[in-house]
């Protein structure tokens, strides 16, 4: 048994290193990595089925916190996050996420947000691979002026997608919005730091949500809040705080290019892994 512990614990310290440096990276606030590590190490441990996916992403959105407050620092010191923007969504993307945790605990099931999971993050991967030089006509022929993203009252329901699908996903909203911003011909680096600041708002109100939806429920493994997992937050934010901070002076010194198929390499390893396990 101890053993077995001591690789669980030395997986999540790796994994924290991982998310961490992803979230700096790519401003997906590392849940793109957590959750589908953390679900087969559930798996691996016994943990019971109907929880294990629920655990994986409450754990997630709990890390994401730190890791976002790190990123975003980070971000915000190299002048990448645009704060009118963010202004502009975060009310829609914070009732977006409540939306997402409530079907995500009283509605889904483990494997039908296993399922979610997968298919979001394949559709975005193909979209950034296939989309040529991340242009979509239709979207900004409508883009009449800077001020598009942040006025028009057609596009909140966006961030509020982003924020019901983050929640359900265990993820910062970076896979979500960064793609969508940047077909819009806005500067990736400025997608990346902004979809960074995004996480935190995404993290906190979700990451209350999975405890109290999980506060009563029987299977939860020992050691847990609700459905999160304390020991996996530990373990877990030990290093992708640190990691956090390195990916973020990395981004910026990688074109758009290379951005764009780092992300879609992460997106297309995740999808598949967690639609074979759905």
């Amino acid at each position: 048994m101890l053993p077995s512990l001591f690789a669980l614990g030395v997986v999540l310290l790796l994994t924290g290193v991982l998310a961490g440096f992803a979230a700096g990276l790519l401003g997906v606030g590392g849940g793109i990595v957590i959750v589908p590590i953390l679900f087969t190490a559930f798996d691996v441990l016994g943990i019971d089925s109907s929880v294990s996916m629920h655990m994986a992403i409450g754990t997630s959105l709990a890390t994401i916190i730190p890791t976002s407050i790190a990123s975003t620092v980070s971000h915000n010191r190299a002048g990448a996050i645009d704060w009118d923007l963010f202004k502009a969504w975060f009310l829609w993307i914070f009732f977006g996420c409540l939306i997402g945790t409530w079907v995500a605990n009283a509605v889904f099931d483990g494997s039908a947000l296993v399922t979610v999971f997968g298919c979001i993050a394949l559709v975005i991967a193909i979209d950034l691979v296939v989309r040529d030089r991340g242009i979509r006509d239709t979207l900004t022929s409508q883009r009449s002026s800077s001020s598009w993203l942040y006025k028009n009252y057609k596009v909140f329901a966006v961030p509020t997608l982003i924020g019901a699908l983050s929640s359900m996903m265990g993820i910062g909203g970076g896979t979500l919005s960064v793609p969508f911003l940047n077909a819009l011909k806005f500067p990736m680096h400025k997608a990346v730091g902004t979809s960074a600041g995004f996480g935190l708002v995404i993290a906190l109100p979700a990451t209350a949500g999975y405890v109290l939806g999980g506060w009563d429920v029987a299977q939860r493994p020992e050691g847990s809040l609700g459905y999160i997992s304390i020991y996996g937050f530990i373990l877990i934010t030990m290093t992708s705080t640190l990691s956090a901070r390195f990916g973020a002076q990395i981004a910026h010194r990688l074109s758009e290019k290379a951005l764009k198929l780092s992300f879609a390499g992460f997106l297309f390893i995740t999808a598949a892994r967690m639609l074979l396990a759905g």
